[in-house]
């Protein structure tokens, strides 16, 4: 009986402890696209919590994950990014204070990270294109997308060393690392 690359990663996960992370955070997901399998949304939210504990984010954090067409994405590169073209995945932090905002702090407030959105089309384009499993591309995009809010980028070559580095060391120990 064979196993596909996604059920051998959670077995995986399964028997290495990763899946012993005490902390959680909350992600709400939507799926504008109807294409996205049950199994995927599965994998995203285990390989995110395993990120946030990876991270230290706090337990109750909130975060959304939506997955978009090409054309959605278009759109939102266009009106927020001024990128005429399609990408695969965007991230809006909504803990960056932009010039006049008050930072708003109470104890009871949960820490609310932002959005991450997914553009399925490229996912599936790019996993072909680099010869990979969809879930692989999934998944990295999920992260990169995670490391986004958390602060990180790759605007210089030394934050992008840094940024890609923690990327492969998240997605390795989560076994998705590269084939």
């Amino acid at each position: 009986m064979g196993y596909s690359i996604l059920e051998l990663n959670i077995q995986k996960m399964n028997n290495v402890n990763i899946l012993e992370e005490t902390m959680s955070i909350n992600i709400d997901f939507l799926d504008e696209t109807n294409e996205v399998k049950e199994k995927h949304i599965d994998l995203v939210e285990k390989l995110l919590q395993h990120t946030a504990t990876v991270e230290n984010v706090h337990e109750g954090t909130e975060v959304s994950v939506t997955f978009v067409t090409n054309e959605a994405i278009h759109e939102i590169n266009r009106n927020y990014r001024d990128k005429d073209q399609p990408t695969d995945v965007i991230s809006f932090a909504l803990e960056e204070l932009c010039e006049g905002e008050v930072d708003i702090v109470g104890e009871d407030i949960p820490r609310v990270l932002g959005d991450i959105i997914i553009s399925v089309d490229r996912t599936k384009e790019q996993a072909e294109e680099y010869g990979h499993s969809f879930e692989r591309e999934l998944g990295f995009l999920a992260v990169h997308g995670f490391l986004h809010l958390l602060g990180y980028d790759h605007m210089t070559p030394e934050d992008e060393k840094v940024m890609f580095g923690k990327q492969d060391e998240i997605l390795s120990s989560f076994g998705l690392g590269r084939d």
